[in-house]
């Protein structure tokens, strides 16, 4: 399909300034019953602290100011729900999760009028909704009476029970072409499946009559017949290919990631590479969701947010240029770059730079709500961060979450934002020289923490609920800052131990070493990595050759 020059660039803005990434995993394709969901809020330089806002009963007529996610624009203000419910992070008292991905959609279709953005969408469902399929109601009833004012856009909603994939745009800001402010159209994720999107509309064809799994807005498919976009058969409908087609940047810079995750846990998915790779026209389209090969852990998806396509044909070469002397699996954006006129790509992996913050949710039906939502929160790249266990009924956050003064200009060595990007952006451009140092801490703090839960919340369990939710509070605060603590401690470590591009012996504990006479340990000088110098001298050839 040839994608119109506002349909291109709607695509382009979306992979550029909105790239995201969500997992998705059925409470019977999990391990322990549990459903799963992650998100890496991948923006570029935000500034984002763990969200909080507590629940409260409103007087009727109270009025609520909505504010823009990603630029605090005010856009408006609407009826304030009479009771809404305790949100920290993306999930809620009720272990409600949210999480999103902008796929750009066509542009005409933007509601420069409406007065609610994404982002706001998110955490005001979160507010008023006590299980998916009512926040799916609270989005759709909001945006159909406020308008959407967002791009394109494709949410992951889930509770204890159910997960859900939704996907919606507005109808454009005009109402003499359209009276309609939205379309949208969800479906249920079966229980024993997996699922993921990345900045690429994902959803194709549904059923219209499944009323149980599927939900869509009555316009659907009129809206598109009256753009003349669609002429088909209503069952024939598909959305991603009426309202957002995948080009070379949607399948290659967005659905790949989506394939990454599969290919963790299906065999046989080498048969949509050609899909993934983008340039065959006429590949066989990747499903939306599939059963794994076997059930998934909270550990598991983790591991999946720290992606860069290992042993994979996507595989970033850790010996080109672009990755440093150091093999960094990690390229600079944007995504696109011009050489003589010539436009070349950057591959984007999961795990990527620009993550403002990442989560692992983990909703369970069985046990009490306070203790059932358990929040795996990191405040930088998935891959370079242990996740913290923060319960959805957490009220007050730890500091390094929400730091004082902190923000996208003002470093402060008490935000978990800055001490881990100071840390992570130490380790970038000598990723092969610093990076196990930095896993090794990483894993060991990450191990704790699961070696900790079942007994935490065992004893949990015990207690009357307000002292429950008191209790896991304050474990999920000494946890986060524990993590700051040992971050500051790596970070000089770091620093300690290669400084100027050498190495400084330690023992098997991590101690440094000294000398017979008192001096650190003569430090070691690794060179160059094996395959860099081999691709150099490949490159230079005789230029650094010594004469025998």
């Amino acid at each position: 399909m040839i994608l119109s020059v506002s349909m291109l660039m709607a695509t382009m803005m979306a992979t550029e300034m909105e790239a995201c990434t969500n997992f998705i995993v059925g409470k019977k394709a999990s391990v322990d019953g549990s459903v799963i969901c992650s998100y890496s809020a991948d923006s570029f330089g935000s500034y984002m602290p763990l969200y909080h806002y507590a629940a409260g009963k409103h007087a009727k007529g109270t009025k609520r100011k909505v504010y823009e996610w990603d630029t605090n624009k005010y856009l408006g203000e609407i009826d304030e729900a009479e009771e809404t419910y305790n949100v920290v992070g993306n999930t809620n008292e009720w272990q409600v999760t949210i999480g999103e991905t902008t796929y750009g959609g066509r542009e005409e279709m933007v509601d420069s009028t409406g007065i609610i953005d994404y982002g706001s969408l998110i955490y005001i469902a979160l507010q008023r909704s006590r299980s998916a399929r009512e926040a799916i109601r609270v989005m759709t009833s909001l945006v159909e009476q406020y308008g959407y004012c967002s791009e394109g856009e494709t949410f992951t909603i889930c509770d204890a029970d159910e997960a859900w994939i939704m996907e919606m745009q507005g109808c454009g800001p005009d109402r003499k072409v359209s009276k309609e402010r939205t379309v949208w159209v969800a479906l249920r994720i079966p229980d024993d499946a997996i699922c993921a999107h990345a900045n690429q509309s994902r959803i194709g064809r549904f059923n219209m009559k499944d009323n149980k799994n599927v939900l869509y807005s009555k316009n659907v498919v009129k809206y598109a017949r009256k753009m003349g976009w669609y002429t088909g058969k209503d069952e024939d409908f598909a959305w991603k290919w009426t309202y957002a087609a995948p080009d070379f940047s949607g399948r290659r810079i967005c659905d790949a990631r989506a394939w990454s995750f599969f290919n963790h846990h299906k065999k046989g998915m080498e048969r949509y590479l050609p899909w993934v790779l983008g340039k065959d026209k006429d590949a066989e389209d990747m499903p939306l969701w599939l059963v794994p090969d076997k059930k998934l852990s909270v550990a598991d998806v983790i591991n999946d947010m720290r992606d860069h396509y290992e042993g994979t044909p996507l595989a970033i070469d850790s010996t080109d240029i672009g990755g440093g002397i150091w093999q960094m699996p990690y390229r600079p954006t944007p995504l696109y770059y011009k050489v003589d006129g010539k436009t070349y790509f950057n591959e984007r992996p999961i795990s990527t730079q620009q993550a403002s913050f990442v989560f692992v949710s983990q909703m369970r039906s069985w046990l009490p709500r306070e203790v059932g939502g358990c929040f795996w929160f990191g405040n930088d790249d998935g891959n370079m961060v242990a996740f913290v266990p923060i319960y959805c009924s957490m009220t007050q956050r730890p500091e390094c979450f929400n730091a004082p003064g902190a923000d996208a200009i003002t470093f402060s060595d008490r935000s978990a934002f800055w001490v881990c990007n100071w840390v992570s952006n130490m380790v970038y451009p000598r990723y092969s020289a610093l990076f196990p140092d930095l896993k090794q801490v990483r894993d060991s703090l990450q191990q704790s923490y699961f070696d900790q839960q079942a007994e935490i919340e065992a004893k949990a369990q015990t207690m009357e609920p307000a002292q429950m939710q008191k209790f896991l509070n304050d474990y999920s605060v000494n946890k986060a800052q524990q993590m700051l603590a040992r971050w500051k401690q790596l970070a000089t470590y770091l620093i300690v131990r290669h400084n100027d591009m050498a190495v400084k012996p330690v023992d098997a504990q991590g101690r440094f070493l000294r000398s017979e006479y008192g001096f650190g340990k003569t430090v070691e000088r690794p060179g160059y990595p094996q395959p860099f110098a081999r691709r150099l001298v490949k490159e230079a050839g005789d230029r650094y050759s010594k004469p025998e």
